[in-house]
């Protein structure tokens, strides 16, 4: 059996040992736009803050690849997929035939619109090379620039600030956090990044940059020019989808996958950031590009792919994360499409700088936002990704005291 997979993330990582747990005798052909051993993505921000040596990234051995028997072919980024002749094309020329083909090609980070975008020290925050041209041009920045209020600007903006720069955040949303939280934990959130020296602007972008040969200053849609010689692009990310056939291939916002992770076409499989499949409290296929799915992803895809049938349930939406004194945490669909089907619980507590917002389909509980006081966060996720159907007053779980032996009762 000849196993193909494209992208040497974690989900294609955990799709190769996945394999050989199965499948002793198969070859596995690894396709990587990267030469850096497989990382933790998620570390690229510790790295950026001190808190992580860069040298810590890896969360592989050097000898990962020999190790499975798997032929690496790095540095490469793939051309297109011939369906008919079960062949991936790299933009070299060369042809890689497969039985079974894996596509774990990721994301990439979302492009900003901007003029003189060439200028020297802006960045992306996505990559290994990313982290380390960063690192590179910290000595001789001042001010930082991030663009983007999700989690990927929130954590460029924190590990800049940490090492000591003056940093504005401008964010093109309302409020910091918009994708993960509702608009009053958002604004708990801004009170508490501004608290801490963070300089936000909200409903502002990026029109154009200033500079000879480094950037020296940004120019906004609402007329002002920020100095600033660090830029971090953090407006998200979209699945790395150029190469894949959509004649042949299913593609809405991803790859759409059934319930063994296989695409459309028979022996394609998808997993990672790439893969859109249901989000278990939507009900409804959606991408969760989070590194916990991408390693169960990756792993069902590989038995599937070895011929162990295993069914995976869904994604499901969550994050924890220390926003400087808050804890935070979000899961599942915190902003519903309407209010029709669904019932909002609020509490909030400024004494205790506490605030919970639960949200309910039916006698389910489908999303929860947590700030401080979150410790009742893995059972209301075990609540959501099991689908228990709630026998106790639904406001109880509003309450810090609340814990898993009420559900019992």
């Amino acid at each position: 059996m000849r196993y193909v997979i494209i992208g040497n993330g974690i989900a294609g990582v955990c799709a190769a040992e996945a394999i050989r747990e199965l499948d002793v005798l198969g070859s596995i052909t690894m396709i990587g736009d990267e030469t850096f051993p497989p990382y933790s993505r998620p570390m690229i921000s510790m790295v950026l803050d001190g808190s992580c040596p860069y040298e810590k990234l890896p969360v592989r051995s050097e000898g990962f690849y020999e190790d499975l028997s798997v032929t690496p072919v790095l540095g490469k980024r793939v051309s297109a997929i011939d369906v008919e002749t079960r062949e991936v094309l790299i933009k070299d020329g060369v042809r890689i035939p497969y039985d079974k083909l894996l596509i774990a090609s990721g994301a990439d980070p979302r492009t900003l619109k901007a003029s003189n975008m060439n200028l020297a020290n802006i960045f992306y925050m996505r990559t290994e090379a990313h982290v380390r041209a960063k690192l590179k041009a910290l000595p001789e920045a001042r001010k930082g620039l991030v663009l983007g209020g999700g989690l990927v600007g929130f954590k460029a903006a924190y590990g800049l600030l940490k090492r000591g720069l003056d940093v504005t955040m401008l964010i093109t949303s309302g409020y910091p956090l918009s994708m993960q939280v509702d608009e009053t934990a958002g604004k708990i959130i801004l009170n508490e990044l501004l608290k801490h020296g963070l300089k936000v602007e909200v409903g502002v972008s990026v029109e154009a940059f200033e500079g000879t040969d480094r950037v020296e200053a940004a120019h906004t849609s609402n007329g002002n020019r920020i100095p600033c010689d660090m830029v971090v692009i953090g407006k998200g990310v979209y699945p790395a989808l150029s190469f894949v056939p959509r004649d042949k291939i299913e593609v809405d916002l991803g790859i759409v996958v059934d319930e063994h992770l296989e695409t459309s076409s028979p022996g394609i499989f998808a997993a990672g950031d790439v893969a859109e499949s249901i989000d278990i409290a939507r009900k409804e296929r959606w991408i969760n590009a989070l590194w916990p799915e991408a390693v169960e992803q990756g792993r069902i895809a590989g038995w599937n792919m070895a011929g162990r049938p295993v069914f995976y349930k869904g994604s499901l939406s969550r994050n924890v994360m220390r926003v400087m004194g808050l804890d935070v945490l979000t899961v599942g669909l915190v902003t519903p499409p309407s209010a029709d089907g669904y019932e909002v619980l609020t509490a909030s507590d400024p004494r205790q700088n506490t605030y919970r917002r639960l949200v309910f389909r039916g006698d389910l509980l489908v999303g929860a936002v947590l700030i401080n006081r979150i410790e009742q966060g893995g059972v209301l996720m075990s609540l959501i990704t099991n689908e228990v159907a709630l026998r106790i007053p639904k406001d109880r779980l509003l309450s810090p005291s609340f814990n898993y032996r009420q559900l019992l009762m």
